[in-house]
């Protein structure tokens, strides 16, 4: 049989690195070098954003991604699309949070700066836990602003339901103590990825671990591979369930469907 092009895309932590280590596990590593060795198509897909992400992307010796939640597309080692949030739904968020002085912090552009009209959100649940400027203006307002790419909100999670624009945009949390809203779009990243590539999404090959990869799994589409440390509701959706990435479930996954072999054009 035929071996046909696959479109790979696979999700960073967890999947391709080692939650305790931070590293990339080995024999993924060589999968990843393997399958591109063979022609195969290989892609990140994660939602960091652009600016976090590129460093790992160069790190792990991807020329592809999909970043920022599938929001943002890198094709060939160059950032060719990174949309931002929905403005109107960002703009009731924000005005849900100063009606309820609740502090907040948004990111005008993809960096570590982000902006507000006062400190509030640090008084109320301290500094966030990663690299941050902090530019704080009491002119600032954010009607004027026309592209939003993340908001924080210092939303405490036992308050999240008392929050009745919650859902308008899609969230995380990392920390109990504040709510990111961000792009959770990583299956519309795929798939323009692949309208750009002009290729089907039939040939499409998803690894995940965990739940912000369910909007990804959808195995109608493409084939969708779960990790043996996966979350069980990822679990559920999958069309394959791979032994945990740091048991080489990558590479013995993609050895078992005979993927490393060179495609045949």
């Amino acid at each position: 049989m035929m071996n046909q092009k696959k479109y790979f895309f696979f999700d960073i932590d967890g999947t391709l690195t080692d939650l305790k280590t931070h590293q990339i596990v080995p024999s993924a590593k060589e999968a990843v070098k393997l399958l591109k060795q063979a022609g195969h198509f290989v892609c990140l897909n994660t939602g960091r954003a652009h600016y976090k992400a590129e460093k790992t992307r160069k790190e792990l010796n991807f020329d592809h991604m999909v970043c920022n939640g599938g929001n943002g597309i890198v094709l060939n080692s160059a950032l060719i699309e990174n949309t931002p949030l929905q403005r109107e739904k960002a703009l009731r968020i924000l005005e849900e949070a100063r009606n309820k002085d609740i502090g907040y912090l948004i990111a005008l552009n993809d960096s570590v700066e982000v902006y507000s009209e006062n400190d509030l959100f640090i008084q109320q649940v301290g500094f966030r836990k990663e690299p941050t400027t902090y530019i704080f203006d009491r002119s600032f307002d954010f009607h004027q602003v026309h592209h939003f790419y993340k908001l924080y909100l210092a939303l405490d999670e036992d308050d999240e339901e008392h929050f009745q624009s919650i859902d308008l945009l899609g969230s995380l949390r990392f920390e109990k103590e504040y709510l990111m809203f961000q792009p959770d779009n990583k299956k519309a990243g795929i798939i323009k990825m692949m309208d750009i590539l002009q290729a089907p999404l039939a040939d499409v090959v998803v690894f995940g671990d965990d739940y912000n990869d369910l909007d990804m799994f959808d195995k109608d589409l493409w084939t969708c591979v779960a990790m043996g440390n996966a979350c069980q509701a990822l679990k559920q959706q999958a069309t394959y369930i791979a032994d945990k990435n740091t048991e080489d479930g990558i590479y013995k996954f993609c050895q078992k469907m005979n993927w490393f072999k060179k495609i045949q054009e």
